[in-house]
């Protein structure tokens, strides 16, 4: 059922629009992508735990971890091979979102949907199918090219999409179906590693197949931006389905906007070049940065180091099922108050919020584990233990309603359209380069650190609270089209970038152009 409202614009103007059911259907369909990412990611940290795949695949590591001389609390599983095999998929998703900017950008954001589906699929069956670790890093790196398209194309479709005043809520759905995704990942899992015959792993492996096929079958059935078809010439099929997605034949206004965008877009020939103009730099450094805090918010040092504490309460063999359960299911839930409360109060004041939050809950578990466990030994009484759980639960939670989907939500929502594709390219590669080396140093880092990680984690989260408090402006129910405007050219700091020499190279090229208003 669509609910009727009206998205303020800069200069009093009002863009009608409904939330319509094609909008709801089109970003559920879309999101499918981040449950995709999540299953990839949530899996591999399962698969690399059972031994049947570690013996036909890392013997060597089957081999440390049944040596009774290794067994440190904190340095079990490092291993430089091992953590290659996750992290390679990092590693092929920052090089395809290169390709991915050219495709968004010329074949619009359906199609390049579309092909991560595709790689999805084939990067599934060769992982599934697996007879050698050749073709299992070939899977990867398909699957890391799926990763690299989805999450170029995905939040971008979901902002242009959806009507200003619930855009926040509905691009968080992409990092909703990223918790579901490792949430059902980790089930899966334990499942399998009860199967008996040593193929469990490839059960596994093969469930990726499902959100493949839903994010494939997803980008056949949407129908592409309005946005993006303007951009690409088609301004009749784009007017057409600007109608259809807000549930209103009044929509004059916001085509008009969405034209002189797009004419403004045509006279930029270099986006990445552009990126590095001056009047582009606040929305560079500020998605750069959420990109390089997200990873490094310690995040996954607390969703790795769960199922021992989980031990220690005394849920035995259960332990990883349930640290699964129980983080997996405060992520799952702790998002869902983010997309409800992200365009009620803001992106500010969840991030500073979690900020708190995420650094007191580290710096107590670090104290505690400091106290308590050593690195052969452990002495973490019941009660102790129940404490860190609850102090696990607090951090997951202020991550997943805060830096979790905020990282892609604000950098998707803020770059003009001339650098939109290029500015999200730039976004996915920095996410992926950093994901990528604390995939592949956590291990060690965990190893040499011992607890002092979580002291360590904790200080970059003090760091980027005061990043944002001092430079993350507030970008809640103002329309795409209208940061400049009304954010960069509004901040204490960053106006002072927002120069009109551009403004006044674009006025003249009009001539050059063509006039949005002939359009109607």
């Amino acid at each position: 059922m669509a609910g009727g409202g009206f998205a303020a614009s800069g200069g009093g103007t009002e863009f009608e629009a409904k939330i319509t059911p094609i909008v709801i259907i089109s970003c559920i369909m879309a999101a499918t992508g981040g449950l995709m990412f999540g299953y990839d990611v949530g899996v591999s940290g399962g698969v690399t735990s059972m031994s049947p795949f570690l013996e036909k695949f890392f013997p060597a590591v089957a081999e440390r971890t049944k040596d009774p001389k290794l067994n440190s609390n904190y340095c079990k599983y490092d291993n430089q091979g091992l953590q290659l095999f996750t992290s390679s998929l990092y590693l092929a998703g920052l090089t395809a979102t290169f390709f991915a900017s050219y495709t968004t950008r010329k074949l619009g954001r359906k199609l390049t949907m579309l092909v991560a589906g595709v790689f999805f699929i084939a990067g599934v069956v060769l992982n599934a199918a697996a007879q050698d670790l050749a073709m299992l890093i070939i899977g990867r790196i398909l699957l890391g090219c799926g990763v690299g398209f989805a999450n170029q194309a995905v939040p971008l479709f979901l902002s242009e999409i959806a009507p200003t005043r619930i855009r926040g809520g509905l691009n968080i759905l992409f990092q909703l179906n990223v918790t579901l995704g490792i949430l059902f990942a980790n089930l899966v899992n334990y499942g399998t590693a009860k199967i008996k015959g040593g193929w469990g792993w490839r059960v596994s492996l093969g469930l990726a197949g499902i959100p493949a096929g839903l994010l494939t079958i997803g980008a056949l059935m949407v129908v592409d931006t309005p946005n993006s078809l303007i951009e690409r010439g088609h301004l009749d099929e784009g007017k057409a389905v600007l109608k259809r997605i807000r549930g209103t034949d009044n929509v004059d206004p916001e085509f008009l906007e969405l034209v002189e965008a797009s004419r403004v877009a045509k006279l930029v020939k270099h986006p990445f070049r552009n990126l590095l103009m001056r009047r582009n730099r606040p929305q560079l450094i500020i998605a750069v940065a959420l990109q390089i805090f997200q990873q490094f918010t310690g995040i996954n040092a607390i969703m790795f180091y769960a199922p021992v504490l989980f031990d220690t309460v005394g849920f035995g063999s259960d332990a990883a099922l349930y640290s699964a359960v129980i983080t997996g299911a405060v992520n799952v839930l702790s998002t869902v108050v983010s997309i409800y409360s992200v365009d009620r109060v803001g992106r500010r004041v969840l991030l500073l919020q979690a900020g708190v939050q995420m650094f007191l809950s580290q710096v107590v578990i670090a104290v505690v584990l400091g106290i308590k466990v050593k690195d052969h030994s452990q002495d973490l009484s019941h009660g102790y233990a129940i404490f860190v759980v609850i102090l696990i639960c607090l951090f997951v939670s202020a991550f997943a309603w805060s830096w979790g989907p905020l990282g892609w939500l604000i950098p998707s929502e803020t770059f003009p359209l001339e650098t939109r594709s290029a500015g999200q390219s730039v976004t996915v590669c920095v996410n992926l380069l950093f994901t990528f080396v604390i995939a592949q140093a956590f291990l060690s880092m965990l190893c040499h650190f011992k607890f002092g990680i979580f002291f360590f984690f904790s200080g970059w989260v003090l760091v980027m609270s005061l990043f944002v408090l001092l430079l993350v402006p507030e970008t809640k129910n103002v329309p795409i089209e209208e940061m400049t405007e009304r954010v960069w050219k509004q901040h204490r700091l960053w106006k002072r970038f927002m120069d009109d020499h551009y403004n006044d190279a674009v006025k003249n090229g009009r001539d050059k152009g063509f006039d949005p208003h002939s359009q109607l």
